[in-house]
């Protein structure tokens, strides 16, 4: 292929410059998605980049609005550098996406005034700015209807009126006719035209033909490459598209299908395409009317007549060229009228303005609240679905096991035999749900699980007791429980161990000297030993699970809403929209977070107060301690949450990395299983996860009363974890594409 850039195209044009790239290139990794972009738009011009999919379109914008760094080259919008100055160019511009990329739960008034906060308009502009441009779009019947409500076209008005609500110099728009109707297609260029007359430069991408038609200027991108650029008109007269010596005809027809493969054959036929109902052919210029008419035949009433070449001609032709290595290297852009072989004017330079870090944090966090306030499955996700995990989770889970189901088989069926029944029974870990007769029958409730355990009492019991012997009574187990079955196995032999010590003091009673005896004068065991518990006297398991819950619940919330927040907008195409603009990234962050933290807040104490209401939990130590350390556990989680946001793309894998960040938690923070009992490595893997720690504070806050000085190593690692988090996802959480 030649090297050499094509002959100039396009007449002189002293406006300036807004946009100029020079050599610019993305690469994808292996995959090469512009190359070699050389371009010059000026000031107040409609510039139309065309291509087909894939061909760099959306990328070359994506650049140029300072949100995808290039790999090679350089590029300057307005004067700055997309690399240096990208927020400077940011506060300038206007974009709007190829997707509907706004606010679909916000109405067009709220989408207005959200991106007029964006670019820290006033009360009093901002009222202006959206009378002026719902004035000029027309959106002034429509202003309270939600955005998700309105039609094709009138989303795409909408879009333009947020790109516009600022006055930008220059307006960006990709593919801004896809998918709506001619009529809606009309309207958009209109408004076009008006802004273009105002002294507004456009960037336009579409595959439109007509559409390029009504551009000042027009490039095409072609597997990379911008392959050409200049005027319509010029454009037209390359000779690469009517080479010498050849001649452009229309063919119309009734059946130009038919028509189509018979003149492909006909010598001195370089090229033919279906045009509607016409052809369009390229033929030699020794072939005259008479002699295509002669060779083709075609049906009655067909007509044969010379055309100047459309731009679809233009742009078949120098592709099949540049598929055949033919065509020469792009065409540096004489966009808007620039003649290559003028000197470039410098790009404008002005100083660059430094955002403000917080820029932006207003709207988002408006914007925010009112995303909550609308989203019914949010809000009951935030505030149902805690109080019955929590409650379910509180009475469901139990560290005492009751009730075992027992079936007993008495063979005696004397007092003394009854009386070991009922031991078994007031102790509340059996339960008798069935008496059998035989042993056939015993064998088939445990065989069919509808008891875990079995009495077996023989029928010589009443007789070995009364003659002093050693009774004996069986118990069956069903191990496949292994819980049930070593509670019951620990309840029976202690069940003996009692009735045996009744029975020998039964008898020590009868005899005139004992070892010791109780203030009463009856015979007692020479030593006893009082169990006192502290803190949960009745072992309730309800004191250990529902604090621990409490942590669980939390980071569950909010890690969950934090990462669906932000990967949704990414998934919508509004987070790129945000992008475009001059938001800062720590207005960005806190804007999305705060309303969150917010509401954690609030969770806290709503399952706080069904802790100690429904499950009677009471709390034991300081409520301002308690809710301190847990505003920083949620911080902590809301970090972890942004974390997660990062790394998901889309809402199923925040679903996989959630679920992935959550199952350690249960499992391995000393919520359901001794952190003690775990092996050496994954005892240490445990203080890495946050709630391992929160879990600590909480029962030592709420169970045992504990200060904060007695806290300190826990705290001290939530704090490590939090900062360690914030630091991990403010450093991935960038305002670039990737």
């Amino acid at each position: 292929m030649n090297d050499e850039p094509q002959a100039p195209l396009a007449r002189p044009d002293d406006r300036p410059i807004v946009i100029q790239t020079r050599d610019l290139e993305r690469r994808f990794g292996d995959l090469v998605a512009l190359r070699d972009i050389n371009l010059s738009v000026r000031r107040g011009s409609i510039f139309g980049m065309l291509g087909p999919n894939g061909s760099g379109k959306s990328t070359l914008i994506r650049i140029l609005c300072g949100v995808l760094s290039p790999t090679a080259g350089s590029a300057s919008v307005l004067g700055f550098d997309v690399m240096r100055d990208a927020e400077a160019i940011k506060r300038r511009i206007g974009y709007m996406s190829q997707g509907f990329s706004l606010y679909g739960d916000l109405s067009v008034r709220e989408n207005l005034e959200f991106y007029g906060r964006i670019y820290n308009l006033d009360k009093e502009r901002l009222e202006r700015r959206i009378g002026e441009v719902s004035e000029l779009i027309g959106l002034g019947e429509r202003m309270e209807q939600f955005a998700r409500t309105l039609s094709g076209g009138w989303k795409q008005r909408l879009a333009l009126a947020c790109a516009l609500i600022h006055e930008p110099e220059l307006i960006f728009l990709d593919e801004p006719t896809a998918g709506i109707d001619p009529v809606a297609r009309r309207e958009l260029w209109d408004l076009l035209f008006t802004l273009s007359g105002r002294g507004v430069t456009l960037f336009v991408t579409t595959h439109y033909m007509d559409e390029a038609e009504r551009c000042d200027a027009i490039g095409y991108l072609y597997q990379s490459r911008l392959i050409v650029s200049g005027m319509p008109d010029d454009l037209k007269g390359l000779p690469d598209v009517t080479p010498a010596g050849t001649r452009r005809w229309e063919l119309e027809t009734h059946s130009p299908s038919e028509l189509l493969a018979k003149l492909r054959e006909i010598p001195g036929v370089i090229d033919a395409t279906i045009f509607g109902q016409a052809i369009h052919l390229l033929a030699r210029e020794s072939m005259s009317e008479t002699d295509l008419m002669r060779e083709l035949r075609p049906p009655e009433g067909s007509q044969l007549r010379p055309i100047e070449p459309s731009l679809e001609d233009v742009f078949i032709a120098l592709c099949r060229r540049e598929e055949v290595g033919r065509l020469s290297e792009p065409t540096p852009a004489p966009e808007s009228g620039q003649r290559p072989d003028l000197p470039s004017a410098p790009p404008h330079k002005t100083v660059p303005e430094r955002a403000s870090p917080l820029a932006g944090f207003w709207a988002i966090l408006i914007k925010e609240f009112i995303h909550m306030r609308r989203e019914r499955t949010t809000l009951f996700f935030m505030f149902i679905v805690p109080v019955l995990q929590i409650t379910i989770f509180g009475y469901a889970i139990r560290l005492q096991i009751e009730n075992i189901p027992l079936v007993v088989f008495d063979m005696d069926g004397r007092p003394q035999a009854r009386a070991l029944q009922e031991s078994f029974v007031n102790t509340r870990t059996f339960q008798v749900i069935e008496r059998v007769r035989d042993r056939d029958a015993l064998d088939a409730a445990l065989r069919s699980g509808r008891a875990k355990a079995a009495l077996v009492i023989p029928p010589d019991y009443t007789e070995k007791l009364t003659e002093g012997r050693a009774a004996q009574a069986q118990v069956l187990i069903d191990g496949s429980d292994s819980q049930q079955a070593t509670t019951a196995l620990h309840a029976s032999g202690l069940l003996g161990q009692v009735n045996a010590a009744q029975l020998q003091l039964q008898f020590l009673e009868a005899l005139p000297r004992a070892l010791a005896r109780n203030p009463a004068g009856h015979v007692a065991q020479p030593i006893e030993i009082k169990p006192w518990l502290l803190y949960n006297p009745g072992l309730k398991s309800s004191y250990f699970f529902v604090p621990g819950l409490v942590g669980l619940v939390l980071q569950l919330v909010t890690l969950f809403l934090t990462s669906f927040a932000i990967v949704r907008e990414r998934e919508l195409g509004t987070l790129e929209q945000l992008f475009v603009t001059p938001v800062g990234r720590t207005g960005l962050m806190l804007g999305k977070l705060v309303p969150y933290a917010l509401t954690g807040f609030l969770e806290t104490l709503i399952i706080l107060s069904v802790m100690v209401g429904i499950f009677g939990v009471p709390i034991a130590g300081s409520l301002l301690l308690l809710l301190c350390l847990t505003v920083l556990f949620l911080v902590c989680a809301l970090a972890l949450g942004l974390l997660v946001s990062t790394i998901a793309r889309t809402q199923v894998q925040a679903i996989q990395f959630a679920f992935l960040v959550m199952l350690p938690s249960v499992l391995l923070s000393g919520f359901m299983f001794p952190r003690s009992q775990m092996p050496g490595p994954i005892w240490i893997f445990t203080f890495a996860i946050p709630v391992t720690y929160f879990l600590e504070i909480l029962r030592g806050i709420i169970l045992r009363g504990a200060h904060l000085l007695d806290l300190i190593p826990f705290v001290s690692g939530l704090i490590i974890c939090t900062t360690t988090l914030l630091t991990i996802s403010v450093l991935r959480f960038r305002k670039r594409l990737s």
